[in-house]
């Protein structure tokens, strides 16, 4: 293929990737490097089988399972916020305990931990590769070119008005001797 994707493109669109999102063209870029490159695929790999498992929780639902509780029911539906430090302190304690208590939710907590550390991992991988700011690359190339001289608008009328009189002059002086 003509335009390859890089591993930093490539990370950037595999949650889109993940969930069909991707235009056909792509779609095809990125399988193609995926194809390719051993390190993309072992990430997206790793990623897919989380994302799978997360989804998969609703599985966990039938009424025969012990630690299928209304205490994890509540736990699944705070785990993201208690991830990222969003409850109070005494929400966080009860998810901890919940976690301590119940495999299925020390599962879904170590699960979570591994994707967001994987997809920490993923960002510093891509910001330490990216050696330019790429903003600040564009904006030297641009003033690194040289500048057009622009005309002052007088000397461009003086310039038309010239070469009107000229042709004026030609056509009358080619009238008179021809």
């Amino acid at each position: 293929m003509e335009n390859e994707l890089t591993c930093n493109q490539v990370i950037a669109l595999m949650s889109f990737y993940a969930e069909d999102k991707l235009n056909s063209r792509l779609k095809a870029y990125v399988d193609d490097h995926l194809r390719k490159c051993p390190k993309c695929r072992e990430i997206y790999m790793q990623s897919k089988k989380i994302v799978n498992h997360i989804l998969s929780l609703t599985d966990y639902n039938d009424d025969t399972n012990q630690y299928y509780t209304k205490q994890y029911e509540n736990f699944k539906n705070n785990l993201s916020a208690y991830i990222d430090n969003e409850l109070n302190e005494n929400e966080s304690i009860r998810i901890k305990k919940i976690a301590i208590t119940n495999p299925l939710a020390r599962k879904d907590l170590e699960d979570m931990y591994t994707f967001k550390k994987l997809l920490h991992n993923s960002f510093e991988k891509t910001r330490t590769e990216w050696k330019n700011d790429y903003s600040k690359l564009i904006i030297n190339r641009l003033n690194k070119l040289p500048e057009k001289k622009h005309l002052d608008p007088f000397y461009k009328l003086i310039g038309a008005f010239t070469a009107l009189i000229s042709i004026i002059l030609f056509g009358f002086l080619a009238t008179l001797y021809f």
